[in-house]
């Protein structure tokens, strides 16, 4: 008899979980404070993606068959950075503004 191939949905429940308790476990073990936002932020996703095997209810914030949309994903990358000690958050831009003009450098009148 032939085992089900296992359930794509299952797996990514499972992957995003084990995430967010690594993440958690890892702040816990190295003594990082976490701001209240995030650890709020880790039990919630949690709740959500036990409840409904997903955190985001529109589709179009994330891939179908992922338990995280893109943003949450990001986010929870940036917390185990800083709950591992890595120095800066991920950069995210600047997003559109005005670029300096280049400064001319000064003529010189040797000759």
């Amino acid at each position: 008899m032939r085992a089900k191939p296992p359930d794509p949905k299952e797996q990514a429940k499972r992957a995003a979980l084990n995430a967010l308790k690594r993440a958690r476990r890892a702040a816990e073990k190295t003594g990082v404070e976490l701001s209240e936002w995030e650890g709020e932020f880790l039990t919630s996703v949690a709740q959500r993606v036990e409840t409904y095997g997903r955190a985001f209810a529109d589709p179009e914030k994330g891939a179908r068959g992922q338990a995280l949309s893109g943003n949450q994903a990001i986010k929870l990358k940036e917390i185990a950075r800083k709950a591992k000690g890595e120095a800066k958050p991920m950069k995210r831009g600047k997003g559109f503004g005005r670029r300096e003009r280049p400064q001319a450098e000064p003529e010189s009148d040797e000759g």
